[in-house]
């Protein structure tokens, strides 16, 4: 085959999404994964075991996983037999099968593999495993899950997880989920997690620092805290206002959609921004100051665990139902503290956007601008307009209905636009039209 055919075949790939055209894989479904991990600190090295349990969607002579090209895999077996081929190239692990599987296939993979874990550059920055002065950490969003594990890293692509992680003893590990063991022994402690909700591997994380754990709260919601001691004064302060957190959002949204509790970690080192995981909500050092600054910062993270966590976009062209709602949440906790209200800080930010560029389409902006403030901002002040047009007891009473109809599954743009139907006695279209659809702001009145 001459380059320019080969080069013709590769530019036909068939594409999951745009916004991540070389993430996801066809073929499978995956609906377990189980984690088996050794990292040392020191020498930044991870050695994993992965168990892949999965479904073919289709017969399949060759099948495909997202993985980093830093780590180098030794070992690989589907249905306990080793594959004609396997190799890595492009951050995927190509796996060429020695007989076919049919559709509806049950499929085990074991995945054996190691190395010195990094970031993957993507336009949006660093993502995936990251080195701390004193530990590591993962920032998964939006494709990072395949810089520390093998996987169908795709938001849409929910799998229960367990996870295993051995590391030396002075260090706390922490991961998603339930924590059901922890074993000392000769210097090595090993912390077994069990997430049994289905995740979308961007949210499945590991945390490890020289951490202490705290219990906050058991008021409904079990809250926990995992930090160094130097924060913890200034942490108490900072974070004091999370459980009246919880008590508004459950009242707004929902229940809160896991079983395991909400896990705050603050790490040693400053972190440029938060980040959210599937239960977790990480911070760095800057926003555990004892001045209360990041408040607003506290209350969007918890939102992610409705929206974004549990609710989460089939594709990234419809990330406004992750950061336009956990936005509007800061708004509304802002309201709720006798800081300003939410109509205060929608003409706020909606004059601010007015001087701003007007080339953001919120329903499809594109994989530069999807986490560009202007979605953040834009998100809130189409639901402080929807709620304008529904009045809050339709407007809240939707977003209850969307966290349970949706809950730990993925949706898109319309399904919401669909649902919020049901709440309206007229058409919603001209409002989805102007704020959804068109890149030029519309005025924040009439709505009503």
């Amino acid at each position: 085959m001459t380059t320019r055919r080969r080069a013709a075949k590769k530019a036909a790939a068939p594409v999951i999404d745009p916004y991540l055209p070389g993430v996801g894989n066809f073929g499978y479904r995956v609906s377990r994964y189980e984690l088996d991990l050794d990292y040392k600190v020191a020498s930044n090295r991870l050695a994993g075991a992965a168990t892949i349990t999965a479904v073919t969607l289709a017969e399949l002579t060759s099948f495909t996983l997202d993985l980093s090209g830093a780590l180098t895999v030794s070992k690989v077996s589907v249905n306990g037999r080793r594959p004609a081929q396997f190799r890595t190239a492009e951050d995927k692990l190509h796996i060429t099968l020695t007989d076919p599987l049919p559709a509806g296939a049950a499929m085990t993979i074991v995945v054996r593999y190691g190395g010195n874990p990094r970031p993957i550059r993507t336009v949006w920055g660093a993502v995936g495993f990251e080195e701390l002065t004193e530990g590591a950490l993962v920032a998964g969003q939006p494709n990072g899950a395949s810089s520390w594990f093998p996987c169908d890293d795709h938001p849409a692509a929910k799998a229960s997880f367990g996870i295993r992680v051995a590391t030396e003893s002075p260090y706390y590990a922490l991961a998603n989920g339930a924590l059901t063991s922890r074993r000392a022994r000769a210097g090595t402690t090993t912390w077994v997690y069990e997430q049994a909700e289905p995740t979308s591997t961007y949210l499945i994380t590991l945390q490890i620092g020289v951490y202490q754990r705290h219990r906050m709260s058991k008021n409904g919601v079990e809250i926990a805290a995992v930090l160094p001691d130097r924060l913890r004064r200034a942490f108490d302060h900072d974070f004091a206002r999370q459980p009246e957190m919880m008590e508004l959002f459950t009242e707004l949204f929902g229940p809160y959609p896991l079983s395991t509790g909400y896990t705050v970690v603050v790490t040693d080192d400053d972190l440029e921004i938060p980040l959210e995981a599937q239960g977790i909500s990480i911070f760095g050092a800057n926003h555990c100051t004892g001045s209360r600054s990041s408040e607003r910062l506290i209350a969007h993270e918890l939102a992610h665990q409705w929206f974004g966590n549990s609710v989460t976009a089939q594709r990234w062209r419809h990330i406004w139902l992750h950061e336009g709602f956990a936005c509007y949440a800061e708004w509304l906790w802002s309201q709720h503290s006798g800081a300003r209200s939410a109509d205060e800080l929608a003409r706020h930010y909606h004059q601010k956007l007015a001087g701003s560029a007007q080339d953001l389409v919120l329903a499809d902006p594109g994989p530069k601008d999807m986490f560009d403030d202007r979605l953040y901002k834009r998100g809130a002040l189409t639901l402080h307009a929807l709620r304008k047009q529904l009045g809050d007891s339709d407007f809240f009473a939707l977003l209850r209905d969307w966290t349970t109809r949706y809950r730990h599954g993925t949706a898109v743009t319309d399904d919401f636009t669909g649902l919020a139907a049901h709440y309206c006695d007229r058409s919603l279209r001209p409002l989805w039209k102007a704020w959804l659809y068109t890149p030029e702001l519309p005025p924040l009145d009439g709505w009503a």
